[in-house]
């Protein structure tokens, strides 16, 4: 599978050019895992020809706002996917799905903790991505996005400049990359022990503005890039309206004072989900009560008083599937998956029996710090095998074929089955009309230094 010289190289990409899946198969696993010469080589043609094709990263920022004044409809939800294993072959079920039920308003998306412990650095991310979508026939932009490029309180009030750097590298890389909508998350510094809302806000707001004027003077010409903002941190207090409106306040004052003009697109807000839910003790995911008012509410305020798409909804993959249909109907401006798919892979019929219990009894040693004295196996495992996703990563893409085909068909039963209940189906003309391709916005590759970052430690970021 993995070309080695530069004379399969050439021998792929002019295959590549001639529409041979096969070769695109292999430059894309080369671009993953092949030597640094041959793996920037093999990235290079597979996007010039994804470029050809008319596949783009672009921001959703035009369309929000469109919608914020109206001139959009808000009767759907955008799903936000984060694809966190099997990346190729995730994205290509992805896209089918869409291109099945003419779906343009989708985002592809990874967290800054995903990023680590996936092994998947904005760069090849955008490669991967646009690679399925150049092997699935799809066209037009395609959505690439920063999820909760997160502040970690802990190392902030120990080192507030040496965590905004690291945060404000992050999102330089990511831009570089094609990573044109950012979800910043400064939630984490809400402090509720102070009075009033918009002093417990006044760091979140505050911090906010300031990455986003860092955006601002480093997106593309052209390219307004796509920010979120977040009010109240997942897994914790559910956020109101009043919160809402403190943290807009906070913001504009701020945003004035750094001097930019266009602000955020949505924001994110908190109704009772936890990331990747909770597990009990015999594997099955907890149940939940969603704030639904919450979510109405904040996102009819966004959209009417700030001109915003809406209000976003996280950690929702593992919410019973007849909730689905609710997020569209109340306004919901976009919605985070990303736990669920993971599921689908490791609990797979089709997943190598011995991989899976390799991959677990190495967890039982690395991860166990993080298993808490009443944690059951199954409760352990659910919460760590992420954590697997990186360092088995060959083992993962290499499945057997049979295997990956069941498991790519599993998924994009799935992508269909939330495209439609999201009401996201349809949104191809409109996410073209809103996110055209802008001459030099086109990726030309990540940093190199960027791509060599190792791992760092994300205990205790969101996915």
């Amino acid at each position: 599978m993995e070309l080695t010289t530069q004379d399969e190289l050439r021998h792929a990409s002019a295959a590549l050019a001639s529409g041979n899946p096969d070769a695109l198969d292999r430059l894309v696993w080369t671009g993953v895992f092949g030597a640094p010469a041959v793996r920037e080589a093999a990235r290079a043609a597979v996007l010039q020809q994804a470029r050809a094709a008319g596949v783009y990263p672009a921001s959703i920022h035009d369309l929000y706002i469109a919608r914020g004044r109206g001139d959009a409809p808000h009767d759907f939800t955008v799903p936000a996917i984060n694809i966190r294993g099997m990346a190729y072959d995730t994205a290509r079920a992805l896209f089918r799905a869409r291109k099945a039920l003419d779906a343009g308003a989708v985002v592809c998306e990874i967290a800054r903790s995903e990023i680590s412990y996936t092994d998947q650095r904005p760069a090849e991310y955008t490669f991967v991505v646009l690679a399925a979508a150049l092997r699935e026939g799809w066209k037009g932009p395609v959505f690439l996005q920063g999820d909760h490029f997160q502040i970690n309180a802990k190392k902030y009030a120990s080192d507030p400049e040496g965590e905004l750097k690291t945060v404000l590298d992050l999102t330089a890389e990511a831009m570089q990359a094609g990573f044109y909508n950012i979800d910043v998350d400064t939630s984490t510094l809400v402090d509720l022990a102070k009075s009033g809302h918009e002093a417990q806000q006044e760091l979140n707001g505050g911090l906010c503005a300031q990455i986003t004027g860092f955006i601002r003077r480093h997106e593309p010409k052209g390219v307004t890039v796509s920010v979120g903002g977040e009010i109240g941190e997942v897994g914790g207090k559910n956020s109101t309206p009043e919160e809402l409106r403190a943290f807009m306040t906070v913001f504009e004052r701020a945003r004035q004072k750094h001097g930019f003009e266009a602000g955020m697109s949505k924001i994110s807000i908190q109704t009772g989900t936890s990331h990747g839910g909770v597990p009990l003790p015999d594997g099955s995911i907890a149940q939940v009560k969603i704030d639904f008012e919450a979510l109405e509410v904040c996102s009819r305020i966004a959209r009417e008083e700030y001109g915003m798409a809406g209000a976003v909804q996280h950690g929702a993959s593992t919410l019973p599937p007849e909730l689905f249909d609710r997020f569209p109907a109340l306004g919901a401006c976009e919605i985070h998956l990303a736990t669920e798919f993971q599921n689908m892979i490791f609990d797979a019929p089709s997943f190598p029996p011995a991989l899976k219990r390799d991959i677990y009894e190495k967890l039982r040693a690395t991860e166990a710090a993080e298993r808490k004295p009443t944690d059951t196996d199954e409760q352990f495992f659910y919460k760590t095998r992420k954590k697997a996703l990186g360092g088995r990563k060959r083992d993962l893409w290499g499945l057997p074929a049979e295997a990956r085909g069941d498991l790519g068909r599993t998924l994009e039963t799935k992508f269909r089955f939330l495209i439609e209940k999201l009401r996201a189906g349809g949104t191809r003309a409109l996410a073209e009309k809103h996110a055209p391709f802008v001459p030099g916005s086109f990726p030309t590759g990540g940093d190199p230094v960027a791509a060599a970052r190792g791992p760092e430690d994300v205990t205790g970021l969101s996915d």
